[in-house]
């Protein structure tokens, strides 16, 4: 009796996991933060955090093509005869499509969207303007917003979700900290101050 229970939560922990493979380890390749400071240190604003912010969107929905793996094999497995792995790794990879596919239909979006490169880049126009907030503005992205690191007033009031960057709470408590949050922000913005 342990052994297919323990076959069905590998196949469950490995059809979850998989999908998520993209935004833990392609985004933590040692190149890839060069231009940033270490976590959790804020970022400045600049056209590499636009363009990280794109590439989390892209690892996001690459994760979402990478469960149909887990679901094909999940699948093959309930055929083929090894039935509580393959239980564990389709109920979990149909979960995650089902996670995922909520954005479609108006649910919660993904952590990093086309629409908060936008505000990123419109947030540097305004800095670089005659509307800046002070005289030498430097935009930097903090973890509940955007603020001026000259004159510390608020530009803009985005929660900064996971972009990457190695985290220093250690390997295995990163993981799970990602695992659980799935990038997204760990603080959320209250209603009245949008």
């Amino acid at each position: 009796m342990i052994e297919p229970i323990s076959y069905f939560i590998g196949g469950f922990l490995i059809g979850h996991l998989m999908p998520r493979v993209p935004f833990m380890v392609l985004s933590r390749r040692p190149g890839f933060n060069k231009r940033f400071p270490e976590h959790p240190h804020p970022i400045p604003l600049s056209p590499h955090l636009t363009q990280r912010v794109l590439h989390m969107r892209r690892f996001h929905r690459l994760g979402t093509w990478t469960t149909l793996l887990p679901l094909l094999i999940g699948y093959m497995c309930l055929v083929g005869g090894q039935a509580p792995i393959g239980y564990g790794m389709f109920l979990a990879s149909g979960w995650t499509i089902l996670s995922r596919a909520q954005s479609l239909l108006g649910g919660p979006t993904l952590p990093c969207t086309l629409e908060m490169a936008q505000t990123l880049q419109l947030v540097m126009n305004r800095c670089d303007s005659d509307d800046s907030c002070c005289s030498s503005p430097l935009p930097e992205w903090r973890i509940e917003d955007i603020r001026c690191a000259s004159c510390s007033e608020r530009l803009e009031t985005i929660p900064r979700p996971d972009l990457g960057r190695n985290r220093k709470d250690g390997f295995f408590r990163g993981w799970l900290r990602l695992w659980i949050s799935e990038g997204r922000p760990m603080v959320m913005v209250e209603p009245s101050e949008k």
